[in-house]
């Protein structure tokens, strides 16, 4: 991978700021910069409904009293062209008078999709479009999940001992991994749209699952997978302000889904074949809620059913340098399988050390292929 340019380079930097607050839009920043390099502006997407990277990066020059009429905008993803919560940042380029831009990729929203690009050239702006590419889609990897094939990126959380161990017979399971390790598991619920869990999950540990770890200004949104609402109200994870609650369903329940409710959690009956949760059906219906990224934190029977199923597309595991034995529960129950080539196999996408323990992040192979994938499942 090629070392994009130093102002491209920047954007991604302020793109990088956006992780926590932009959710569910992408992660943008924005650099304008005079023809010999002098920065006059700069700036990042804001939460949901204010001003996009460019805008930010605008105002950031106005504020410094720096005419930006010919300069160039370097942008981590194309400049929007549609009318949402905020008006087109393409226009508001043009506008200004900016002569050039250089932007990292194209919009995968349909409602973008090269028409941005197109205005700028139709108004006689020039367009430069590459730098910093794999950087920019790498970190809006579930922006572009959600536009291209319609459902979240899946990442599947677990920590476990060397021998893979999640969890004592007896369910103890905390702390298998040291302090630094939570905090940065933390990190990566913070920069999720949504936190998912299994029932089994609320009535054995009543965790709140938000974001204590790490300063965020937004507490991603819960997801509960309870085929038979089993939830309590009196439930830990409903004290935690700011964020919805979304409870999916087997069983239509009426009492309890009143009962749940009034607590503020919006519950959704998707039941399959089999009386349980339709999980393609709820990454779906999760994508039309604008979820991008769904951090999976179960147990290894929720784990097992989204592996089984397909459906997860890459691992987040801290390993701990400690040995646990038999007995206890691995990372997720599936199988048995006949012969080795059945088992999922993996690519290891980064390794890091945090704390005394290591940080594994491990893809599906084809996973980040969304046309091909939204194809042959007919979206």
């Amino acid at each position: 991978m090629t070392d994009p340019h130093p102002l491209i380079t920047q954007a991604l930097g302020l793109a990088a700021q956006a992780l926590f607050l932009s959710n569910p839009n992408p992660r943008v920043g924005c650099v304008i910069a005079a023809g010999d390099g002098t920065v006059l502006g700069q700036g990042f997407t804001q939460q949901a409904g204010g001003p996009h990277a460019e805008v930010m990066a605008l105002r950031d020059a106005a504020a410094r009293g720096h005419d930006v009429r010919g300069a160039t905008a370097y942008v981590t993803l194309e400049p929007c062209a549609h009318q949402g919560r905020t008006g087109p940042c393409c226009d508001a380029l043009i506008q200004a008078g900016l002569g050039r831009v250089v932007a990292s990729i194209a919009d995968p929203n349909p409602l973008v999709g090269g028409q941005g690009f197109a205005r700028l050239r139709a108004a006689g702006v020039a367009v430069e479009v590459g730098p910093g590419a794999q950087q920019s889609r790498e970190l809006n990897i579930g922006f572009f999940s959600r536009m291209l094939r319609g459902t979240p990126w899946v990442r599947m959380k677990a920590a476990a001992s060397l021998d893979g161990v999640t969890a004592l017979a007896n369910g103890a399971s905390q702390w298998i991994t040291s302090p630094e390790a939570r905090a940065d598991g933390h990190a990566w619920r913070a920069r999720a749209c949504a936190v998912l869990t299994g029932v089994g999950t609320v009535l054995e540990d009543d965790p709140r699952l938000d974001v204590r770890e790490v300063a965020t200004p937004r507490q991603p949104h819960l997801v509960v997978v309870d085929s038979r609402l089993q939830t309590p109200v009196a439930a830990r994870l409903f004290e935690v302000p700011g964020r919805q609650v979304w409870i999916y369903a087997a069983q239509g329940d009426a009492p309890a889904i009143r009962a749940l409710q009034e607590r503020g959690a919006t519950v959704t009956v998707l039941p399959n074949a089999n009386g349980k949760v339709d999980l393609p059906a709820l990454l779906r219906d999760l994508g039309a809620r604008g979820v991008n990224e769904l951090h999976l934190e179960a147990g290894h029977k929720l784990n097992g059913s989204f592996l089984r199923e397909g459906l997860v597309d890459e691992l987040l595991l801290y390993l701990a340098p400690l040995l646990l034995g038999s007995g206890a529960h691995g990372l997720a129950s599936w199988g048995p399988l006949q012969a080795l080539s059945e088992g999922l196999r993996l690519d290891l996408h980064a390794m890091q050390r945090v704390g005394a323990d290591l940080r594994l992040l491990a893809r599906v192979p084809g996973r980040t292929d969304f046309q091909a994938q939204a194809a042959a499942a007919g979206a």
